[in-house]
């Protein structure tokens, strides 16, 4: 694992470990920063969908900050699964930067300037890849 994908585990690690569960913060911010992403939930009446997306955001951007055995190809594969629903590529990027400052928020002082510099480029490389591979 790289440096960058410690970084961005420890980061999502520590949430966990001192907020629990991050999902609805994730969501309240997504849905206050975008709230024409709120009707793309209606039906997700108890949240776990939320929460599995979440679970599968997390472990592709530890993949495409480490490894990245999987990463990319998931993120291509959702992009063409949402563009179907009506989202376009750039929500993507939206979402992604919405979990980093959720949890830069939740982490507070415990965020640093080296977990920063993953993140960003960590975003920095989803973006390339969102603009690189327009949805088929």
């Amino acid at each position: 694992m790289s440096d960058d994908a410690d970084l961005i585990a420890w980061s999502l690690s520590e949430v966990a470990e001192r907020h629990g569960d991050p999902t609805k913060a994730v969501y309240d911010r997504l849905f206050a920063q975008s709230p024409e992403m709120t009707e793309l939930f209606v039906n997700d009446k108890t949240g776990a969908a939320r929460g599995e997306m979440l679970s599968v955001v997390f472990e592709t951007l530890l993949d495409f900050a480490g490894s990245v055995s999987y990463g990319a190809n998931m993120i291509r594969a959702e992009i063409v699964n949402h563009e179907n629903l009506g989202v376009p590529p750039a929500v993507f990027a939206t979402f992604f930067g919405t979990v980093m400052e959720t949890v830069r928020d939740l982490l507070g002082e415990a965020w640093t300037l080296q977990v920063e510099t993953a993140w960003d480029r960590m975003l920095t490389n989803l973006n390339e890849l969102i603009v690189r591979e327009p949805a088929v």
